[in-house]
């Protein structure tokens, strides 16, 4: 395979793993709330259940989704409201710092995400049919190794960056207002989701 294709698959793959979305956003609150190592069920989670969506449009989901707008616009939907419920929890969270008996988001809890996420269903569509549908199996599989190590890495930095937040929300109200923000991130998120939908 040739170096530029690949450099330009992992350009792809690392703005659309790095940028700010919904995922990034519960994995920067996880780290915050739980700490790096608590948070990599989340991270390794959605990374799986990103990498499997991906496959899977490189596989023909994509082609199948476009027969039936209705599924499509249903998951798309569905995802928006999903991001708005998990913005209202985060805002209503009272702001104690969990300790060894907090349970932090579950692997499914990830993978779900992700699966429920508009900017993954974006993000493997485009990837996949920039990179993934001219160039046979071969490069589909290629590609979505390519993305696995370049997604991991980029949700496991989200995460990092809240656990380095922690000390300075240990106080609940502090982390009442940092849980606050997300919220309201997450909220411009599925609003920029829903909009550039319509």
């Amino acid at each position: 395979m040739d170096a530029s294709l690949l450099l330009s698959m992992a350009g792809f793959a690392l703005a659309m793993s790095i940028s700010p979305g919904p995922v990034n956003l519960v994995a920067l609150s996880t780290g915050a709330q739980y700490g790096f190592c608590a948070s990599l069920r989340h991270v390794v989670g959605a990374t799986l259940g990103f990498i499997l969506l991906l496959l899977l449009m490189g596989l023909g989901l994509g082609a199948a989704l476009s027969r039936w707008p209705m599924a499509a616009g249903t998951l798309h939907w569905g995802g928006i409201l999903f991001l708005c419920y998990m913005a209202w929890q985060q805002a209503m969270d009272g702001g104690r710092v969990e300790q060894a008996d907090g349970r932090p988001p579950a692997f499914l809890y990830g993978a779900l995400m992700q699966w429920l996420n508009p900017k993954a269903w974006l993000a493997a569509s485009m990837g996949m049919g920039a990179y993934g549908g001219a160039g046979g199996m071969g490069q589909i599989v290629s590609f979505t190794a390519l993305y696995l190590v370049i997604c991991l890495g980029s949700i496991a930095c989200w995460a990092y960056a809240g656990s380095c937040l922690q000390e300075a929300l240990l106080k609940p109200r502090r982390l009442r207002w940092f849980n606050r923000s997300m919220a309201l991130l997450l909220m411009f998120s599925a609003a920029y989701l829903g909009l550039a939908e319509g």
